[in-house]
Parts: C-alpha cells; sequence; structure tokens
C-alpha cells in the first residue's frame, strides 16, 4: 500500500513545527503486515506516535523494547502505542521477531508523515551534517490533537515521560 503523496519539503526549509493544541496530521501508513493505519480510524483514543531512526540498532530498540514492556499501563490509559521508521515493513517484521515486540510499527519510507510531524530534517552527528529521522514523539488526544510533543528525546527512559504525561492530562 502506496501512502498518500503530498508536496515533499525541500532539504534547505526549515523542520516543520508541531504546535500543542492544534490538530494532528492526518496519516495513512502501512504496519509491519502491511495493514493500513488511519489516524483517523484511532479517533476516540489516545494516541502515541514515536518516530525513531532505524530498527535493530541500539536506541531504536531501547525505546521500543521500553514501549512494549509497559504496553499495558498505555492501554489502561485507552492509548494507542505506534513506532514509525522509514525502514519497510519486512524490516520492522524481522525487528518484532527477534525482540518480541508487542507495538505496531509503521512504515514511512518516503518520510512524508515524519516530515508534516517534524521528525525528518537535518541531523548533526560528529559535526557531519545530514538529513534524517529526529527521535521525537508526538502524544495526540481522542480528538486529533497535539496533546505533548517531545522533540529531540533521548531513547531510555523515555516511554515512562510519556507514560507519566498521558497520565497528566487524561
Amino acid at each position: 500500500m502506496a501512502p498518500a503523496k503530498t508536496k515533499r519539503t525541500p532539504a534547505t526549509q526549515a523542520q516543520a513545527k508541531i504546535d500543542v493544541g492544534e490538530k494532528a496530521p492526518a496519516f495513512v501508513l502501512p504496519d509491519e503486515n502491511e495493514q493500513p493505519v488511519s489516524l483517523g480510524d484511532l479517533l476516540g483514543q489516545w494516541v502515541v506516535l514515536y518516530f525513531y531512526p532505524r530498527d535493530n540498532t541500539p536506541g531504536c530498540t531501547t525505546e521500543a523494547c521500553e514501549f512494549t514492556d509497559s504496553l499495558g499501563q498505555f492501554q489502561e490509559l485507552c492509548a494507542v502505542v505506534l513506532g514509525c521508521s522509514p525502514d519497510n515493513a519486512d524490516r520492522h517484521r524481522k525487528f518484532i521477531a527477534k525482540h518480541q515486540l508487542k507495538i505496531r510499527l509503521l512504515s514511512d519510507t518516503d518520510h512524508t508523515v515524519m516530515e508534516q510531524y517534524g521528525a525528518w530534517g537535518e541531523k548533526n552527528m560528529y559535526g557531519k551534517k545530514s538529513q534524517g529521522v529526529i527521535r521525537s514523539t508526538v502524544l495526540i488526544d481522542p480528538a486529533g490533537n497535539i496533546a505533548h510533543h517531545w522533540p529531540k528525546v533521548r531513547a531510555a527512559g523515555h516511554a515512562d515521560r510519556v507514560r507519566e504525561k498521558l497520565a497528566e492530562l487524561r
């Protein structure tokens, strides 16, 4: 399934800004089973949408495992947890199997949705600038609005911080 095409943001433009209280950008992306996941279909529940660079890398594995370990607590708070990266569905399936993940992983291979959420942009690693995924998370309320945004997060401990904020906002 191909996601709906939107106007691409040139690499020279500033990263998209996500504002709390505004409507979350709509999306339809394939999950690890190549089934479409639409934000519109998730209305009525809280959505944790976290963006990460790549399956099976240390930080990304830590983050995915922590969200998996906390999934029951997120479900008790009426929230669904979705990870999103540029990896394809096949890589997601292997990542899920290797680490026994219980969360759904979305494929944004052309990074269109990541751009809309401000999760794709210029990165600076060891003095080298490049375009890529900016590890970040948005919490979307049941009405489809941005309830909280964590830009440029550290993977370890992040799931707990998101869960605490969700509990506070509910």
